[in-house]
């Protein structure tokens, strides 16, 4: 058990492909922030989020920002739904990381994720995409599993 476990450690370390690497140097570009809105139980909660859609923007990510504004954030969109894994390396703000279906509803809130922690949050099931905001702001705002993110990746957009 334990051979099969260093076995699996290397090949995974190894094996990844060159995209995940980024460091505090690489530039890349997010384009303009977007609107994204949540609409809660009796709320709706507007964000200005920035776009991780290329492999290079989802590889970067949040990484090496000393700061974040509250109602901001970024979307990571996947080209086909998957079970999710973020982790914070090289991150040294506390994110609400927010797994959403792609029928736009959320399926899991990973409250407040450490920075630089290397442990990696699972959505646990297949989503569309993952949203992350500032630590804290999901439970200070009421936003809650099963709330609807509104914007055109999901084709949830207000009308």
């Amino acid at each position: 058990m334990k051979r099969l476990l260093i076995i699996t450690l290397f090949v995974a370390l190894f094996t990844a492909p060159a995209f995940a690497q980024t460091s505090k140097d690489d530039v890349v570009d997010f384009g303009e922030p977007v609107p994204l809105k949540i609409v809660s139980e009796d709320s709706t909660h507007t964000f200005s989020i920035e776009r991780a859609v290329s492999l290079d923007q989802q590889a970067r990510g949040m990484m090496f920002r000393e700061s974040m504004e509250p109602d901001s954030g970024m979307l990571f969109e996947f080209d086909q739904p998957k079970i999710a894994t973020i982790w914070m390396k090289n991150t040294p703000l506390p994110l609400d990381i927010l797994f959403v279906r792609s029928n736009g509803k959320i399926l899991k809130i990973e409250h407040m994720a450490q920075p630089y922690k290397l442990r990696s949050a699972s959505s646990e099931a297949i989503v569309a995409a993952v949203l992350e905001l500032q630590g804290g702001r999901s439970k200070e705002l009421g936003i809650m599993p099963g709330d609807l993110v509104q914007h055109e990746f999901f084709g949830t957009e207000a009308k």
